[in-house]
């Protein structure tokens, strides 16, 4: 019976699901950068904290994370101030290419959406930059695993500029880099600098997030 009735009325059926299936609101940042690397980024930040980051439109695994409320709330409240991207917020000014952006507010029915080069606008900077940063560490994140599974040579290094970003308060969601740190501590068949660094930066971010801070594996290889 339930499925005649949705085969003899079908779009009435979808109204309904899709009714009460209300989506949340969402900001969708992108940005395309000929000659960069990558060209193209996307991040969309729903008010619950759930985020998702693409380096490609038709990514269909793309990276997902949580932000914290604090964080989520401060990056709707900019977008509040801007009057959700309902009013233009280019500067007009004879600048070089810094890549073209686009801010996207969705909620329901309304939508709107500005893009631009280059804004003098505080609010427009600070949000800007907060993408920027979860650009940064997405970025960290994927070459942090590409090193950790086909290049352990190479896995200080990205440690290494890791620990900068984390150092100078520009790393996003940092509780998505334990499992792969983990794996780093755990393994020694990764260099002993890159198991101390690995373990450090573990211990750190589980100490900020008020987590359990694990043994140092590391440590106790020490001869």
């Amino acid at each position: 019976m339930i499925s005649r009735l949705c085969g003899t009325g079908l779009l009435t059926c979808i109204g309904l699901w899709s009714g009460a299936v209300a989506q949340p609101p969402k900001i969708i940042y992108t940005k395309f950068f000929k000659g960069s690397k990558p060209e193209f980024v996307s991040t969309t930040v729903e008010t619950s904290g759930h985020c998702v980051f693409k380096e490609d439109p038709k990514d269909e695994n793309p990276l997902q994370f949580q932000l914290s409320e604090p964080e989520t709330r401060e990056i709707f409240e900019l977008a509040e101030k801007l009057e959700h991207f309902k009013h233009p917020v280019e500067s007009g000014l004879k600048v070089a290419n810094m890549g073209m952006k686009t801010f996207r507010y969705e909620n329901g029915s309304d939508a709107a959406e500005v893009k631009f080069n280059y804004s003098e606008d505080p609010n427009v900077k600070a949000l800007a930059d907060w993408f920027e940063r979860i650009t940064e560490s997405e970025e960290h994140l994927l070459e942090l695993d590409r090193t950790v599974h086909f290049d352990k040579l190479g896995v200080n290094d990205v440690l290494l500029q890791l620990q900068v970003t984390y150092d100078h308060k520009r790393l996003i969601a940092p509780q998505q880099f334990l499992p792969l740190l983990d794996r780093v501590v755990k393994n020694e068949s990764y260099l002993h600098i890159a198991r101390e660094r690995a373990a450090g930066l573990a211990e750190a971010i589980r100490r900020n997030q008020g987590g359990p801070v694990a043994d140092n594996p590391a440590e106790k290889s020490q001869p």
